[in-house]
């Protein structure tokens, strides 16, 4: 394992700053950003981009998001101690593990397997612990620990996937970038059986959501 030292320290409390400038104001959510060592979730030869508030390629054509989008998707989604978050896109772990910092319990499903293999090993190795991972389609859900508190979507979906609505606890939310290019990011809050909240939160960019195409 890469070291995480004072230099890094520092340089996480500078981007704490820079995402308290764009707006997000929840101190736990800061507080996760400010101590979870983001150099380590990138190829070592990147560790100077670590700190900064960009998204950046990993394997597998994928990225780690952008430090603000981490923290704004969990901002939205007012976690509470313990709640049952459903994560689609476990990509390099990242919002896993600012996730799991925040006390949830996590279920994560990672769609491309050498990802999820890397992920799993290295969450484990630095001391996060998700309750669950899985290899599969994200747009399934995960039914056996359904319903959830809360369901977290990392990657931009052309469509709703109406499977993972179903799969929220009434009074549960669920953040979800959704469009083709551009992506909207949406908050929905499930009011009763049948009925959503919908908001609107301005324009993001992620890595396409893999469907299953078998």
């Amino acid at each position: 394992m890469h070291k995480d030292n004072y230099r890094h320290k520092g340089k996480r409390q500078q981007l704490v700053e820079i995402v308290k400038r764009k707006g997000v104001t929840d101190k736990k959510v800061l507080g996760a950003i400010g101590k979870i060592p983001r150099h380590l979730f990138m190829d070592s030869s990147f560790e100077d981009h670590a700190y900064q508030d960009k998204a950046f390629p990993i394997a597998a054509d994928q990225t780690i998001s952008q430090p603000y989008t981490v923290a704004f998707q969990t901002e939205l989604l007012e976690l509470s101690k313990n709640d049952s978050v459903l994560e689609i896109g476990t990509g390099s772990g990242y919002q896993t593990a600012v996730l799991c910092e925040l006390g949830a319990k996590v279920y994560s499903i990672e769609r491309q397997h050498e990802l999820y293999k890397k992920t799993k090993n290295f969450l484990e190795k630095i001391g996060y612990r998700p309750k669950q991972l899985s290899f599969g389609d994200g747009y399934k859900g995960w039914p056996e620990y359904a319903p959830f508190d809360k369901i977290i979507v990392t990657a931009g979906a052309p469509y709703l996937p109406k499977t993972l609505l179903g799969q929220l606890k009434v009074g549960g939310k669920m953040v979800i970038p959704i469009g083709k290019g551009v992506q909207v990011m949406t908050l929905f809050t499930r009011k009763s059986d049948t009925e959503f909240d919908k908001k609107e939160y301005g324009d993001f960019r992620f890595v396409p959501l893999l469907e299953d195409k078998n």
